[in-house]
């Protein structure tokens, strides 16, 4: 039980809770209120991360919750921004292209399922995520914000917003296709140390 109740792993229980509250704001159109939570959000991201190492709290519980807690704000972020009629409508670059957040749920799918499909043929359990794949997680979430930003303040949307689409949609696929690589190079090594 006190692996369960840690800091850490109750910041990362309190993100999740606040992912309807995100989508809910999002929804109804208050961006800056959306803007608010999903900048606390990435900050308890920080800090239950930082408290975790700092004072030995790491927990099995916390390595699996705290990166679906990750996507599901994200996921949820992408998929109600992709949606007609939800911002601003006088801007051209909204709402959020389709193949922009196709392609970060795409990745996503293919790494879970990749990672399923190992799993269940082989037992691997030694799953870590790339360099690649937490830079993609960090232009993500800096996307988002940025998006939320162009809501929140419509004079500064217009030129940049194509190019912020065009970043995260690289780093989706980029980093999709070299977790299959990522992950044979982490059984290969798994292999190597067992001989």
């Amino acid at each position: 039980m006190n692996n369960i109740l840690t800091v850490p792993n109750l910041l990362t229980f309190l993100r999740m809770a606040l992912v309807p509250v995100f989508a809910s704001l999002l929804f109804y159109g208050y961006f800056g209120w959306a803007l608010f939570v999903f900048f606390f959000a990435g900050v308890s991201d920080g800090v239950d991360g930082f408290v975790a190492r700092r004072f030995n709290q790491q927990s099995e519980l916390g390595t699996i919750l705290d990166p679906i807690a990750d996507k599901l704000l994200m996921t949820t972020a992408f998929v109600i921004l992709t949606l007609p009629n939800i911002l601003p409508a006088d801007n051209k670059h909204f709402p959020v292209a389709f193949w922009v957040s196709a392609a970060v749920i795409g990745r996503d799918v293919l790494i879970v399922t990749v990672a399923l499909a190992i799993f269940i043929m082989t037992d691997f359990r030694g799953f870590k995520p790339s360099n690649l794949g937490k830079a993609s997680t960090v232009v993500q979430i800096c996307a988002i914000g940025i998006i939320l930003f162009a809501a929140v303040f419509p004079a500064f949307s217009g030129y940049y917003l194509p190019t912020i689409y065009f970043t995260v949609t690289f780093f989706a696929v980029a980093s999709g296709f070299h977790y299959i690589f990522h992950v044979a190079k982490l059984m290969n090594q798994k292999k190597e140390n067992e001989i």
